[in-house]
């Protein structure tokens, strides 16, 4: 009969909620009907459904080792609890949400990015991707401002199609003639490594489609891109300073994919696979050749498999 042992928990300027002894106040809160906010679905891995402990802590299950972590990072004064990690022990216990409404969660999502990904920062495995343009300085001297702009709206558009509507990448950044996307946001690792080269090849195909039918047509040039893709854990998070989305993946992986991309030219391949990422293919090419190249700041020289083309004109 322990188990079921019942309190009474108050919500300040709310209500009184039933909870079971060893129950957490995140789930006792939501069972009564509470819109208590927890982006990370109730893991401690976000600080959202945080509250203020007004009366009854030693009636409180101690901080999981988890809280602690977030305790230290975000420097919470005393008496805040998370409500995901937190277990009712006893009573009296009365307490305050901290994020009680829309208009406190925008001090964390901006009303911008309300429809797009919200992550608060975690570690997750993704697949990361970058993309550059090859030799467009020349195209850029050689045409009028309007039609360097509309070659470029052109081609992001066919990037962001094979990316993001057909393989389920997010282009996080985008600067100039280059773009950095990730694939695996929703998914696992290998799906999301697939997904990835299979945009690749897609963009080969359909960039050398657009050469053939319109720029070689209209404005006599041919286009060649360098991609470079790599595996690895990293920091994704919306960073919150109202630019597009806001959505960052940061981490040591990211750096080498952006230089397997620089390395394309090196290799005389327009898309440069690290052997990582190609280990997690479900459908590995067969004819995918195997290179080594050692890229800038790191010690050791990176086993890649190449997946591209060579270059009509390597520059």
């Amino acid at each position: 009969m322990e188990n079921k042992q019942e309190f009474n928990i108050g919500f300040c300027g709310e209500q009184q909620v039933k909870i079971l002894k060893g129950q957490t106040i995140l789930k006792a809160s939501l069972a009564a009907g509470i819109q208590h906010y927890h982006v990370c679905g109730g893991r401690g891995n976000c600080s959202t459904c945080r509250v203020l402990i007004y009366q009854g802590t030693e009636f409180l299950s101690p901080p999981t080792r988890r809280e602690l972590e977030l305790r230290k990072i975000m420097q919470f004064p005393e008496g805040i609890r998370l409500a995901c990690q937190t277990r009712v022990l006893g009573e009296p216990v009365t307490m305050h949400r901290i994020i009680r409404d829309d208009g406190d969660v925008g001090l964390y999502i901006s009303e911008e990015e309300r429809d797009e990904i919200k992550e608060i920062g975690r570690e997750r495995e993704l697949a990361l991707f970058f993309l550059d343009i090859r030799n467009f300085t020349f195209f850029m001297s050689k045409q009028l401002p309007f039609d360097v702009m509309h070659i470029l709206r052109r081609l992001f558009k066919l990037f962001r199609k094979n990316v993001e509507e057909d393989y389920d990448g997010k282009i996080l950044e985008t600067g100039g003639d280059s773009l950095y996307a990730v694939f695996g946001i929703q998914g696992n690792l290998h799906n999301a490594t697939q997904a990835a080269v299979d945009a690749g090849m897609a963009i080969l195909k359909d960039v050398e489609i657009f050469n053939e039918k319109y720029l070689k047509v209209f404005f006599d040039h041919y286009i060649e891109v360098g991609m470079g893709l790599h595996v690895g854990k990293v920091i994704i998070g919306n960073r919150g300073l109202g630019l597009n989305n806001n959505l960052a993946a940061m981490g040591p992986p990211v750096n080498v994919a952006a230089r397997l991309q620089n390395a394309t030219k090196q290799l005389n391949n327009s898309f440069v696979v690290s052997e990582e990422a190609y280990k997690l293919l479900k459908a590995r090419p067969a004819d995918a050749a195997i290179a080594t190249v050692r890229l800038k700041d790191l010690v050791k020289q990176q086993t890649v498999r190449l997946l591209g083309k060579a270059y009509a004109q390597l520059v």
